[in-house]
């Protein structure tokens, strides 16, 4: 495990590496950005804020366009890659919560057991499944990454992450992810929040709300 500078101010919301870029959306109203990070020394490159009456959320890299989701204003962000400029925006029905892209469709969760399938170019609903793990439902999915034709899923305020398989909706996997933050650092740090897959590794880098370090670490059966 490698663990990697991360900013302890961050209400992490979305987590997303492209490119050799991590890019982040935060949280919270009056505070919310968006950023692009060195992922070795956790400098910021470039950033931008959402207006403060906006609550930011997931994120995710389609292209030269990152999108970013709001919790309660019913509207995506469409922005500039590189500069992360706001182009478009476009709205939707009920909460965002985590995003992501496999390559031909969004993938969205919303809080519930239900992850919703969207257009990537209009965000036009194009379908949806409930997830379940041993025939029950799971809840609070949030902060979503697509890899390998899976979703990886936080459930919200657990030391978990879910592995699902969207055609049929089933939990695969479950990544338990207790003890990655050291006692000492846990008092002032938030929920774990936060999945990032590494281009071309079987790795991934995860970090939570008000959490001082990303780790990067690999996944492996108990």
């Amino acid at each position: 495990m490698e663990v990697l500078p991360h900013d302890r101010t961050a209400f992490t919301q979305g987590l997303e590496l492209a490119g050799g870029i991590l890019y982040e959306g935060t949280g919270q109203y009056e505070s919310s950005v968006i950023r692009s990070v060195d992922q070795r020394t956790g400098r910021t490159l470039a950033e931008m804020p959402l207006a403060p009456e906006e609550f930011g959320e997931g994120i995710t890299v389609a292209g030269d366009r990152i999108w970013q989701l709001t919790w309660k204003n019913e509207v995506a962000l469409v922005r500039e890659r590189e500069s992360l400029r706001e182009v478009r925006r476009v709205g939707y029905e009920g909460e965002g919560w985590g995003l992501c892209h496999d390559g031909q469709r969004m993938v969205m969760s919303d809080g519930s057991d239900e992850l919703t399938f969207r257009d990537p170019v209009t965000f036009d609903e194009t379908g949806s499944v409930e997830v379940t793990l041993d025939e029950r439902p799971v809840t609070e999915l949030n902060e979503l990454e697509c890899v390998g034709g899976e979703v990886f899923a936080n459930v919200w305020g657990q030391d978990r992450i879910v592995r699902i398989d969207p055609g049929s909706g089933q939990v695969t996997g479950v990544v338990d992810a207790s003890g990655l933050l050291p006692p000492e650092d846990a008092a002032e740090a938030d929920v774990l929040n936060g999945i990032a897959a590494v281009d071309g590794t079987d790795e991934f880098l995860l970090t939570g709300k008000y959490w001082p370090h990303l780790y990067r670490v690999r996944f492996v059966p108990a």
